[in-house]
């Protein structure tokens, strides 16, 4: 017999419908939730998932047999939301069982408050992104037959439940308590949330349906309640997979000297856990995480990306371009990677993944990236399959700002701690206060304070020296989107305007390229490079987040100072930017648009 899932007995004829009504179902259900006192919420939500999925297992799978909850939430739903939680598990019935139970154990976080969710780190991984990441493992040799696998922040199941499938679709001709056995003693997931563990058992045990009534035996307990990061690790694992917590986490002085070979600064949870992963996936074996991009280039995870080249360096990268509600309620951008614990650090593959939605995905293939030395470098990674020829010539370009005699720094004042130096007018003492709207779109200075509570002027103090900036500079917007037009905004800061004020202060929401010694290239030139097209790519290829950071731009490459002279040459004689460009890219041995 096939141990395979039954389809449900009838199939709608339209299951976009079905998975509308879903859709329209959960709205409501978070309506409600929205109405509860937060101290409340987080066991009124369990609750209505529980009758939801125990509804489900009434209509689609009766012959599973679930296992009680790890943790009992305290609470009874009025009748109209008990109501409306049946109506979810039967409108789930009809559906695939792998969406359905995603849905449905998906109901818990979609149904906690937003603190909650960010505490727990609680986003669940879409079926199309886990079954990628699987196909990723797989890809790395991967052997359902026989390979160990564990989730160690396992929440409702994503990755266990498609795992399961996989490991019982590769023993086609065992008997089913032998597949029960297999799958018992080879897939664990570790979970600090009761109630998102218990969801992750029970859809394991709906999957395992057919398997456990064809042998007389219950499921095996595939889930335990536990704190991974006091977990002791055992390097034991063929393939250690997941989608880790999220977020900024406070650690206790054990644990901080615990992992601080991945640390420097804010540790955040996904960084900890790619640690922890390293732990527990033997030699040879393979790691395959979910994880925002930021990692790639961050001065907070230099750590992480040395520990990562050391241990288990990347095999392969995908970039996840995602419709707005394919993650619930996640603004990060995110990426699925493989990493080859033990290996020697050689270029990765890297694909382009587009999600339309839950269920589906569609690869480009996107060229490679190689591991910059010292690995705590940031990370060069074509995010379109265009980017490919520009990142392989980048990564032979032999200078950086620091070679051109710039550094980067964020501007010193942080304007809230000094506000009653805040003037409206110049005096003897008040320099003019450089906003970041000084710096226009199109990478022009201006200056001006046009905005709610922006002085113009700013009175310096006697032990205030340190906030003035006397020589001329390139300034920077910090905050950008992938959205805009450019990533880098940059304008000059003259230096007749510094020398007619006797310097200047800038608030510390611009960068400034500031000179170390006699640049060996001019600010004129730089500023017109920074807004380059060329440039605004090779960034987008650097930077994970929206934050324009001074370690990122210190990391470009860029041509010698000597092959800039044909730059400087266009710039001092106000070539017009197509002209700039066309330079640019012949130095980057690429054709301009």
């Amino acid at each position: 017999m096939s141990l395979a899932p039954a389809l449900p007995r009838v199939l709608p004829a339209d299951l976009e419908a079905q998975r509308y009504e879903l859709a329209r179902a959960r709205q409501l259900a978070r309506a409600w939730a929205e109405t509860l006192p937060e101290p409340r919420r987080r066991d009124m939500a369990a609750v209505f998932t529980r009758v939801a999925i125990d509804t489900y297992q009434a209509e689609a799978r009766p012959h599973a047999k679930l296992s009680p909850p790890f943790a009992k939430p305290y609470g009874r739903l009025d009748r109209a939301v008990a109501d409306l939680a049946g109506a979810v598990g039967r409108e789930a019935a009809p559906l695939p069982i792998a969406e359905a139970v995603y849905f449905l154990t998906g109901l818990y976080t979609t149904l906690l408050h937003a603190r909650e969710r960010g505490a727990l780190g609680a986003f669940y991984t879409p079926p199309a992104l886990a079954n990628r990441l699987l196909d990723m493992a797989e890809e790395q040799g991967i052997d359902w037959t026989r390979a160990r696998v564990l989730d160690p922040a396992s929440g409702g199941g994503a990755f266990l439940l498609p795992a399961a499938e996989r490991m019982i679709a590769a023993l086609p001709a065992a008997e089913p308590a032998i597949v029960l056995r297999q799958i018992g003693t080879r897939l664990l997931g570790l979970e600090m949330d009761p109630y998102a563990a218990g969801f992750g058992q029970n859809a394991v045990e709906l999957l395992l349906a057919d398997v456990t009534a064809a042998a007389g035996r219950a499921a095996p307990i595939v889930v335990r309640v536990a704190d991974t990061l006091e977990e002791a690790p055992a390097a034991r694992f063929d393939l250690v997979i997941g989608n880790p917590p999220y977020g900024r986490v406070t650690l206790t002085p054990e644990q901080r000297l615990r992992f601080a070979r991945g640390l420097y600064g804010h540790a955040n949870l996904y960084g900890v856990f790619t640690d922890i992963a390293v732990r527990w996936t033997k030699k040879g074996g393979t790691i395959a995480y979910l994880t925002p991009t930021s990692f790639l280039s961050g001065h907070y995870y230099s750590a992480l990306r040395e520990l990562i080249a050391k241990e288990a360096p990347p095999v392969a990268i995908d970039f996840v371009h995602a419709r707005r509600g394919v993650f619930e309620d996640v603004l990060q951008e995110t990426l699925l990677a493989a990493y080859k614990r033990g290996a020697k650090p050689g270029r990765a593959q890297v694909h382009y993944v587009e999600v339309t939605n839950e269920r589906e995905a569609r690869l480009i293939r996107n060229g490679t990236i190689g591991l910059p030395s010292p690995a705590s470098q940031p990370w060069l990674a074509p995010r379109e399959p265009r980017h490919s020829a520009l990142i392989a010539a980048a990564e032979a370009m032999p200078a950086r700002l620091a070679d051109w005699g710039y550094r980067v720094s964020t501007g010193p004042l942080v304007w809230n701690r000094y506000k009653d130096q805040m003037r409206l007018r110049p005096s003897r003492d008040a320099h003019p206060l450089i906003w970041a709207e000084a710096v226009s779109a199109d990478g022009k200075f201006a200056f001006r304070a046009e905005k709610r509570n922006h002085a113009p002027y700013f009175k310096i103090e006697r032990a205030d020296g340190w906030l003035l900036v006397k020589e001329a500079c390139v300034l920077v917007q910090r905050t950008t989107a992938k959205e805009q037009a450019r990533r880098l905004i940059a304008a000059e800061l003259p230096a007749d305007f510094i020398a007619q004020h006797g310097g200047v202060v800038v608030e510390n929401h611009l960068n400034m390229v500031r000179p170390t010694t006699s640049p060996a290239v001019s600010p004129a030139t730089v500023a017109v490079v920074l807004n380059s097209r060329i440039i605004d790519q090779l960034f987008r290829c650097i930077n994970g987040s929206v934050a324009v950071s001074a370690f990122e731009m210190e990391a470009i490459p860029l041509p010698s100072p000597a092959e800039m002279r044909s730059v400087e040459k266009l710039v001092k004689r106000g070539a017009c930017s197509a002209e700039i460009e066309t330079e640019l890219a012949r130095l980057y041995g690429q054709v301009a648009p």
